[in-house]
């Protein structure tokens, strides 16, 4: 029920999955920073396809089946303009008339700017959405022993040097125990295979370079809530700690048009205890607003599961 595709972004080729619809709405989906596009997207994407939307599931340059040199290096202006470009594909899709996004983690982060600068955006869902980078990154150092900090900080700079003259990238894992070298030691972290992939069934490298840290890091999508005009939802897990809640709630209450679902458990909640209540939330708001014929107005949601 669905096809390979492929769209230019900066001369680059970014591979995808189409899912073909009938309802004239179009959900574009990305995974989490270094996250492919299967185990980033597939169990969510299948639910959206089966209520009737095309479904653009998309890998980043430089990842996953996309081109790109290179690889697994993740540069977030780079992965931004992936999303333009495939904001502008998913228009010309036979029978789309509305275009939505959604992700999770640090893309969704991206969902907030995206969404607050391109008029061409219907709807928005942010998932467990990292929106402000210097606090996640504050929280996450919790779980780094001073040691493991100095080696990250290390590979880091050693990588950023070293892709200025050409070197190939060093690599840090997504997720480790702390103790290890990895983007992230906190403890919902650790459950990145089980959420993501749980019968091992995808070919996917879990690592990044280390040049791609820093500017992750920094990165805070919060301020842009205020600019989004279109229909935005925000799941929120109550104990996320890679990602936290606080501040996408504030920038929840920022956002003109937001809706809040929270669900209880960390990070990867709405792919694990809560997935029941976060895709029928999410299927709830997408058929209010992306549908080229939406079903009777709802209210917003602003509950607790």
């Amino acid at each position: 029920m669905r096809e390979k595709v492929s769209f230019p972004s900066a001369g680059v080729e970014c591979a995808a999955w189409h899912y073909p619809g009938s309802n004239g709405g179009c959900v574009i989906m990305a995974g989490g920073f270094g996250v492919t596009k299967e185990p980033g997207t597939d169990r969510f994407a299948e639910r959206f396809a089966a209520a009737g939307f095309d479904v653009l599931a998309f890998d980043y340059r430089n990842l996953g089946e996309s081109g790109g040199e290179p690889r697994q290096v993740a540069r977030i202006a780079d992965q931004l303009d992936d999303w333009r470009a495939a904001i502008a594909f998913a228009a010309t899709l036979p029978g789309v008339e509305r275009v939505g996004i959604w992700s999770f983690s640090l893309s969704g982060g991206y969902v907030l700017q995206l969404a607050a600068e391109h008029p061409d955006v219907t709807a928005a869902i942010a998932q467990s959405a990292n929106v402000d980078g210097p606090a996640a990154s504050r929280n996450a150092s919790r779980y780094q022993t001073p040691l493991t900090a100095l080696r990250m900080i290390g590979r880091c700079i050693l990588d950023t040097l070293g892709g200025l003259v050409g070197r190939p990238p060093k690599l840090v894992a997504l997720a480790g125990p702390p103790g290890t070298v990895a983007l992230l030691n906190t403890p919902d972290a650790q459950f990145t295979n089980e959420a993501l992939d749980p019968e091992n069934q995808y070919d996917w490298q879990q690592a990044i370079a280390a040049r791609s840290v820093f500017a992750a890091a920094v990165y805070r999508p919060a301020k842009y809530a205020s600019q989004v005009r279109c229909p935005l939802l925000f799941v929120v897990c109550d104990d996320d700690q890679s990602a936290l809640a606080a501040p996408a709630l504030a920038a929840a209450a920022q956002a003109p048009t937001a809706e809040v679902l929270r669900v209880p458990g960390g990070h990867y909640a709405p792919f694990l205890d809560a997935h029941e209540t976060a895709v029928e939330a999410e299927l709830t708001f997408l058929n209010r607003h992306l549908t080229t014929h939406p079903a009777p107005a709802e209210s917003p949601l602003h509950h607790s599961a």
